[in-house]
């Protein structure tokens, strides 16, 4: 079988001083969960006054970001959406979600007041 390399999605690309292209590279490789750290703290900015629960710094693609989400959502039994390595999950889950990264193998702190 054949192994695949990051660089076949670039087109054969072998060097590039672009950070944005570095970045891409990068985010591309998902960590493992031991390696991760999350932040999970809850938000009301720019919402109309409604109570998220935001988790940011996940690094990793956004397939894997949102299978991520999914469990979250499925878990609270809430909607969300995921996009630049952030998770919103609608409502105060804090603590459950708090609880479900840390079984899951996540380094997670809690951000904010």
């Amino acid at each position: 079988m054949a192994k695949t390399n990051n660089l076949d999605s670039l087109g054969g690309l072998m060097y590039s001083t672009n950070p944005d292209l570095q970045e891409q590279i990068i985010q591309s490789q998902t960590l493992p969960p031991t390696q991760q750290n999350l932040r999970v703290r809850l938000d009301k900015k720019h919402r109309g006054g409604k109570t998220v629960t935001l988790i940011t710094g996940f690094v990793g693609n956004d397939k894997d970001l949102q299978n991520l989400e999914r469990t979250l959502k499925n878990k609270c039994g809430t909607g969300g959406a995921s996009k630049d390595g952030e998770i919103i999950i609608q409502g105060d889950f804090l603590i459950k979600i708090i609880s479900h990264l840390q079984v899951e193998g996540y380094k997670v702190k809690k951000s904010g007041g």
